[in-house]
């Protein structure tokens, strides 16, 4: 339409499609020459909430429960959705290119496309580190997809078949899993695999001995896990961790990956029929300086308050890719917002409350990034971390199964913001009734 507004989301991360599904929603029964179009466009065809990767690599969790269709979802919600990945940006004449998407079988699905907008927001999050390190990109694993969760999960059902199968004992490194990074991914997987890779040879594999072949070994550059994080959560996540029987090496620092073989700094070589790289975020490479916009030292994009670009006023960046102002620091130099799934969800809401004075032209907020706190699951039952003071002017440390049901909440909230109370609720109870039938079927 002549006078339409294209709305342009590049990510369909957390915040990219709740971004999405709240703007074509509120916008789908506006057909005055003043509407609104929403694009999303992503490299995959199906969405997953990052924070759940971990539990795909263990085999915790059902996939068909949890992964979204993009084009359902654009059905579903009016908004449109492009398959492909962001490769340029033309700033004057406002278009970008998306690269043609080619598929496992090397054929051609989609071409390269020339999308144009008045407004791009830009949300594809962040990836792995490796800090330069030799050997991570040929030997080691990371979980920045769910192509990497699925693929780590079937070499782990591989390594326990290929220990039950063979007549010589076990090589130094069989059935050892090296995770590099004591980060809330790095963490959460080291809890997930120390339970799951236990379920999984209980079906019938009864010459590998879960206590003594299985070993999970977590290891931190710093001086202690959960860096980001306070002190006592730190300490109160190792201590769960070492009584699950996993192994905490801090400062640690990794000086080369080899094949079935951690090295560190110190001279000491850790033997890992798996490798997991878990350990710092950057922007991908490709948004450096992407069209003259600004970008950090790991690739961020530099925003305003507003979360607009730096240089251009029309560009929005928002999630774990955006270089947002937050606090100072002791010695004065500004702290970004941390790359949370909280931060990307707010920011979501930030820009959703502003795309009509976008359109209007008229000033905008500024964007106040509010720290609800930190949990991190650490299996089944366990979960640990703090709330920050948002009504008790302080912060509180939960544990337990408060920390657990918290830190399921967190997910449910995402989910509202995709599918609405009543699909949640409705869906809720279905798992509900499921479980318990299944429980009923177990005693009898």
């Amino acid at each position: 339409m002549e006078n339409e507004h294209r709305i342009v989301i590049v990510g369909g991360g957390a915040g990219g499609l709740e971004l999405a599904t709240k703007l074509g929603d509120r916008y789908a029964k506006k057909k005055a020459l003043n509407s609104v179009s929403i694009t999303l466009i992503d490299k995959n065809r199906t969405h997953i909430w990052k924070p759940k990767l971990h539990e795909v690599a263990a085999g915790s969790m059902d996939l068909a429960d949890q992964e979204l269709d993009y084009i359902a979802q654009a059905h579903w919600h009016h908004f449109k959705f492009r398959l492909g990945e962001l490769v340029g940006i033309d700033r004057e004449n406002k278009v970008i290119e998306v690269a043609p998407f080619v598929d496992d079988s090397g054929e051609l699905v989609t071409p390269s496309q020339k999308v144009p907008y008045d407004t791009l927001i830009i949300a594809i999050g962040s990836l792995t580190n490796d800090f330069k390190t030799p050997g991570v990109s040929e030997y080691a694993q990371r979980l920045e997809s769910l192509a990497d969760a699925k693929r780590f999960h079937l070499r782990m059902i591989n390594a326990c078949l290929r220990a039950q199968s063979q007549q010589t004992p076990l090589a130094s490194h069989q059935l050892q899993v090296a995770i590099i990074g004591a980060g809330a991914t790095g963490v959460e997987l080291a809890a997930e695999l120390h339970r799951n890779t236990r379920a999984i040879i209980s079906y019938g594999m009864d010459r590998v001995d879960p206590e003594k072949d299985i070993k999970v070994i977590l290891i931190e550059a710093g001086s202690r896990i959960l860096p980001a994080l306070p002190n006592r959560i730190s300490s109160a996540a190792e201590k769960l961790l070492v009584d699950l029987g996993v192994k905490v090496m801090t400062n640690s620092q990794v000086k080369k990956i080899l094949p079935k073989q951690v090295c560190l700094a110190n001279g000491q070589e850790i033997p890992a029929e798996l490798i997991v790289w878990a350990a710092g975020v950057k922007a991908p490479d490709f948004l450096k300086d992407i069209s003259g916009l600004e970008t950090n030292h790991i690739n961020q994009l530099v925003v305003l308050p507003t979360l607009q670009t730096s240089r251009d006023n029309s560009i929005f960046a928002m999630g774990d890719c955006a270089a947002c102002p937050w606090t100072k620091d002791s010695e004065g130099k500004t702290r970004t917002v941390p790359p949370r799934a909280q931060a990307a969800h707010q920011q979501a809401e930030h820009i959703y409350a502003q795309i009509q004075k976008i359109i209007e032209g008229k000033p905008l907020k500024p964007y106040a990034y509010r720290d609800f706190g930190s949990l991190v699951s650490l299996g089944e039952y366990s979960s640990v971390g703090s709330m920050m003071g948002g009504l008790i002017g302080g912060s509180l440390m939960v544990d337990g199964l408060i920390a657990k049901l918290m830190y399921m909440s967190l997910y449910k909230m995402h989910q509202l913001a995709l599918h609405g109370w009543v699909k949640v609720a409705l869906d809720s109870l279905s798992r509900l009734i499921h479980r318990r039938t299944h429980s009923i079927v177990k005693l009898h």
